[in-house]
């Protein structure tokens, strides 16, 4: 059962067994916003909803022994298949593992392009392979460590994606000034007043000058990246050398 929708541009749905988990989340700050304004269709089902049985079993022990419970296929392709109805186009079906490729602002734009995202949120010891060899999904995760569930990695890459449709941030040119676009962090920025507890706002970001202020900010992201994340630049010189002269 769908829990957020709308009519939007672009649909994520939500497969978990906590949907309550992914309310305040979804509805509030600017994925809010993008749901109201329609750029976002954001729908949680709850995969419980799809078993067989009256105690609605999702999981089951592992076939030839280890630990844990792992979730059974069969809700899990249900689940799916109430979503997407062949022969429409195919969403782009996604499994949180921790065994999937690590999400980064590249991938969550390439994610933002496409019209119909389907999360699979694992949980317990993970899912049954049948998962994974019927529906194919692309696996992804969010770093080399190890969490409870999918469903936080599934409301991160949610927040991400959302960010990046046109219309949801009030400034078109807002994402591209951010952290991690061109391989970049963001550079310093202030607000008022002028000086607090001694610490003074750079005066060339009052000079007026748009161009020079521009070359300043540029600078100091250069500053920053080389500084905290020299992968990042190291990335950039690998890119400008393999670029076609």
């Amino acid at each position: 059962m769908a829990i957020l929708s709308c009519l939007g541009k672009m649909r994520i749905d939500i497969l978990t067994l906590f949907p309550m988990m992914f309310y305040n989340v979804m509805n509030s700050s600017m994925m809010n916003i993008a749901q109201q304004k329609n750029i976002v269709d954001i729908r949680v089902t709850n995969i419980r909803n799809f078993t067989y049985d009256k105690h609605h079993k999702v999981d089951d022990r592992p076939c030839g022994g280890g630990p844990g419970m792992l979730m059974k296929p069969e809700p899990i392709f249900r689940a799916v298949e109430s979503i997407w109805h062949p022969p429409d186009v195919k969403p782009l079906l996604i499994l949180l593992s921790p065994q999937g490729e690590v999400f980064n602002q590249r991938l969550a734009k390439k994610l933002s392009e496409e019209k119909h995202l389907i999360m699979i949120c694992g949980h317990y010891e993970g899912v049954d392979e049948r998962v994974r060899l019927g529906l194919t999904p692309k696996e992804i995760s969010l770093g080399d460590y190890v969490l409870t569930g999918g469903e936080l990695p599934a409301m991160i890459i949610t927040d991400a994606v959302t960010r990046l449709l046109p219309g949801a941030l009030g400034c078109k040119d807002s994402t591209q000034l951010e952290s991690f676009q061109n391989n970049m962090l963001e550079y310093p920025q202030y607000t008022k007043p002028e000086v607090w507890r001694g610490i003074k706002v750079p005066d060339i970001l009052k000079s007026g000058h748009h161009e020079k202020i521009c070359k300043w900010q540029l600078q100091q992201a250069k500053l920053r990246t080389r500084k905290r994340r020299p992968d990042l630049m190291e990335q950039n010189k690998k890119v400008e050398h393999d670029e076609p002269s």
